[in-house]
């Protein structure tokens, strides 16, 4: 049996998105900005996703930029933001718990002399809005929040944040990086007071290799790739057609049944915590009800190291992370963990479950089997 529970570090493509993207490359070819017909069909498909994702984020056609993926979008957002509004100042802020694509895009600007704060978390992975407050100086330009946490599934209080920058200085730029977030909640920018809005396609059953940036109109951003010009001189290169015309299907599936989805996904998480902590010494990591993300479930087994397990899990066809899978092949310590408070032992002990739209009760049980099966022989083994 084969359970794939590594949804985070990248999602199975739906087979319809696969059949459409297959169509774009062997029979619709052509380079979108060719005046001949070829490139006319190629430059509709373009269009069309972007009319997808506007309508599902009710926001602009025009506001909507095609990335290589969530890396790109967020470098794009906080460089290219950065760099167009420094004469307004030099403070960004983050939170302790972003992806590296945040973090070390921040630490690259710490060295261009820009100023960060980095806003601590509770136990559970949120941030504190007084904290935020607190944060916020004349100086401020950036505020850049994570939607969802990718290693524990935190959810942080975005439409609040929102609220409360726009409120200290309307001028501030509030980035979102919702790669986790969305397909698994309903985003609004304009309501949230988001101006920037990073999204990834193999998080939500598309292909990888692209993703979009949402750029509020009112936002000034420079281009951080340059050359043929193309979607408006903001992101130069031919336009990758079968990517954007299979984000834009993914984006319609994973939307039409979104709350069934959702409610089966938060039946799963639960059916999964409940079996695991069964186990002595186990625990999880951050909130576990509906106040946390549908898909993610962070777990730790003390006395067990993360790679160990995982590799003992693969050998009976289930696929899991040791943390994050979007750093490296490697697994290194977290820095999610680390700003929750985990005990030093337990930050090589911890393994993470992500769950999809294709995950039963099924691969569930049998996952659950395998590990009070695993986690006490692999226990024997382990030097105090």
């Amino acid at each position: 049996m084969e359970v794939y529970l590594d949804n985070s570090a990248t999602t199975r493509c739906f087979d319809d998105v696969a059949a459409y993207m297959t169509q774009v490359m062997c029979a619709d070819y052509g380079n979108p900005s060719s005046l001949h017909t070829k490139g006319v069909q190629a430059e509709k498909y373009v269009r069309q996703a972007r009319e997808t994702i506007a309508k599902n984020l009710k926001v602009n056609e025009k506001e909507i930029l095609f990335t290589s993926g969530g890396t790109e979008s967020d470098n794009l957002a906080l460089i290219g933001t950065a760099f167009a509004n420094m004469r307004a100042g030099k403070h960004l802020i983050t939170t302790a718990i972003e992806h590296p694509a945040i973090l070390q895009t921040m630490q690259y600007l710490e060295q261009q002399g820009f100023r960060v704060t980095y806003l601590p978390v509770d136990r559970y992975g949120r941030i504190s809005l007084e904290e935020l407050d607190r944060a916020i100086t004349h100086d401020t330009i950036l505020v850049s929040i994570m939607h969802t946490n990718n290693e524990i599934g935190a959810l942080e209080p975005i439409a609040e944040a929102g609220a409360l920058i726009k409120q200290r200085n309307p001028n501030i730029v509030f980035h979102v990086d919702a790669v986790q977030g969305y397909g698994k909640f309903r985003i609004y920018p304009k309501r949230m007071g988001i101006d920037l809005l990073s999204v990834s396609g193999h998080k939500i059953h598309g292909p990888k290799g692209i993703g979009f940036l949402y750029v509020d109109e009112k936002v000034k951003i420079r281009p951080i790739i340059f050359g043929g010009g193309q979607q408006k001189g903001m992101r130069s290169g031919t336009e990758n057609v079968p990517g954007i015309a299979g984000l834009g299907r993914a984006v319609e599936l994973v939307y039409s049944h979104l709350e069934e989805d959702t409610e089966r996904l938060y039946r799963l998480k639960e059916r999964l915590i409940n079996g695991v902590t069964q186990i002595p010494d186990v625990t999880i990591n951050g909130y576990t009800g509906r106040e946390s993300a549908p898909h993610v479930i962070s777990v730790s087994i003390r006395g067990v190291r993360s790679e160990v397990l995982l590799h003992a899990l693969e050998d009976r066809g289930i696929y899991v992370s040791a943390g994050s899978a979007c750093s490296s092949n490697k697994p290194a310590v977290s820095a999610t963990l680390r700003a929750i408070g985990t005990e030093k032992e337990l930050l090589d002990s911890t393994i993470r479950f992500s769950l999809s739209v294709f995950t039963t009760e099924e691969e569930i049980d049998y996952t659950i089997r395998c590990l009070y099966d695993i986690i006490p022989m692999l226990r024997k083994y382990t030097r105090y």
